[in-house]
């Protein structure tokens, strides 16, 4: 379904009941795997250091950072590693409690909107790929802005519904509830009290970032809320986005040459495995090092791996 007025795509009826999908199955379904395997520690840890790269301008001094969706823990042990305070959520109780007794990591088992946490707490909260799988996305966004310190900054980072570097046939995703654009991420961020201050595109198309601060106030819902022409352009480009037109076009291959490469350095990367700390231990020890060297964990980190986003005004 599409909001005509402003663009907002969403499933109806849902495909799932999002509480227990997300609490039992959605980790099976995905991963295979109730908690993290070596491979996909390998991974998630590789993609917490291109994160961390994202935000490094967000971070020159320690920060109190809660990472809503923090799956197996290797972000926020790395922000954790580089002298920050962290906390994280998490729905799924297998990753929860790995990342807990893996890494020492506070990581609250539940849903963002639940989670009892001190307002206006945290200088920095981070939202990868989650804010598309909630139920009422406002409904988090608010509670959200209640936990930020005034003049907090929120990060999040969505599918972009315009992307047309995946196949059609997946454009919308089983577990995907909401889906947005650029637009309709601002304006939802302006909604629920926060003002735009940044954003990213990949450079695929594929996923679109938001920085957006904290307002001093909380003064409801802006005067307008359509966004004019928005929901045209998305059925567009939705409808435009053909097998045809995809296939004539390097992505699907850049695509299956990204997989085969992460295929084979997970078979690499993996074939001591020990442990999860003792893999992110290793794979993280230059931008360690690297932080170390600059004198003082108030220096801006610098991140091992190269940026995956580029800015756009």
């Amino acid at each position: 379904m599409i909001c005509l007025q402003c663009g907002l795509v969403w499933s109806d009826p849902l495909p799932h009941n999002p509480r227990e999908f997300y609490t039992q199955h959605y980790r099976l379904h995905y991963k295979g795997t109730y908690t993290p395997k070596p491979k996909h520690i390998l991974r998630a840890g590789r993609l917490a250091l291109a994160r961390c790269q994202t935000i490094r301008h967000l971070l020159p001094t320690p920060q109190t950072i809660l990472d809503v969706g923090s799956g197996g823990g290797e972000f926020i042990y790395l922000l954790h590693k580089l002298g920050h305070t962290v906390q994280g959520i998490e729905p799924n109780r297998g990753y929860a409690e790995y990342a807990e007794s893996e890494y020492g990591l506070q990581v609250h088992i539940g849903f963002a909107q639940d989670v009892a946490l001190p307002e206006e707490h945290f200088d920095l909260i981070t939202m990868w790929h989650v804010l598309e799988h909630t139920e009422r996305p406002a409904e988090v966004l608010l509670k959200l802005h209640r936990l930020l310190k005034p003049s907090g900054i929120l990060v999040i980072e969505v599918p972009n519904v315009e992307a047309t570097c995946q196949a059609p046939q997946n454009t919308f995703h089983e577990a995907h509830i909401f889906n947005f654009n650029l637009s309709t991420l601002q304006k939802l961020a302006e909604k629920t009290g926060f003002t735009g201050i940044g954003q990213l595109t990949s450079d695929d198309g594929g996923n679109i970032t938001l920085f957006a601060r904290k307002n001093a106030e909380k003064n409801g819902a802006p005067a307008a809320l359509a966004i004019p022409g928005n929901a045209e352009s998305i059925i567009r480009i939705v409808r435009g986005h053909t097998p045809l037109k995809h296939y004539t076009t390097a992505h699907p291959y850049r695509r299956l040459w990204h997989r085969l490469r992460q295929y084979f350095a997970g078979q690499y990367g993996t074939r001591d495995f020990t442990s999860g700390k003792a893999l992110l231990d290793q794979l993280y020890a230059p931008t360690i090092r690297r932080h170390v060297h600059h004198g003082t964990p108030h220096q801006e980190p610098a991140c091992q791996t190269p940026p995956m986003t580029r800015f756009r005004n």
